[in-house]
């Protein structure tokens, strides 16, 4: 009886040890991912016309998106590296081809939403929407707080000259990046 007893305990030991481990890494990965969210969100060159999204699992981060800015995709990595915690990065950010139509699609979608009242959701710094125009396909990333905005976005996006077609990735609700 007394090594039933033993046996359990210690069983039961393991396994809040693997619990507390387990949360600690999980504690420790939302910690990194508050740390990366800042620091993409302050990118040099990082507006409107780019995008990022990142994962964290056990301190090892991936980033993905697209950036039409230069040096963006670089410069995410080299200063997500020197967050603490982080382990590793896997750089998958797409560097945009440079493209003169695509140029004036984005600036004519900026000048659209400046004009119909949506300026505050492009303004610089940190966007909450960014526009991403790749041989004139444009997606729309981020989030507003009203479902009007987004569809109003979506409206708009889409009766621009030489815009083959719109993805509205648009997140509504007020869930904006911390």
């Amino acid at each position: 009886m007394k090594r039933i007893r033993s046996f359990f305990f210690i069983a039961a030991a393991i396994m809040s040890i693997s619990i507390v481990s387990i949360n600690a890494q999980t504690g420790n990965d939302a910690a990194v991912a508050k740390q990366v969210n800042k620091k993409i969100r302050s990118l040099t060159n990082y507006g409107v016309f780019d995008y990022i999204t990142y994962s964290v699992n056990n301190g090892n981060v991936t980033l993905n998106g697209k950036v039409a800015s230069l040096g963006t995709k670089a410069e995410a990595e080299r200063v997500i590296k020197k967050v603490n915690g982080v382990s590793s990065v896997v750089n998958n950010i797409e560097n945009l081809p440079p493209s003169p139509s695509d140029d004036q699609i984005r600036w004519q979608l900026v000048r659209t939403f400046s004009e119909k009242g949506l300026y505050r959701y492009i303004a610089m710094p940190n966007p909450e929407v960014h526009i991403i125009v790749e041989m004139g396909r444009v997606s729309l990333e981020g989030h507003v707080t009203r479902k009007a905005d987004a569809d109003a976005l979506n409206v708009f996006a889409n009766s621009i000259p030489g815009t083959f077609r719109v993805t509205n990735n648009i997140i509504v609700g007020d869930t904006a990046a911390e």
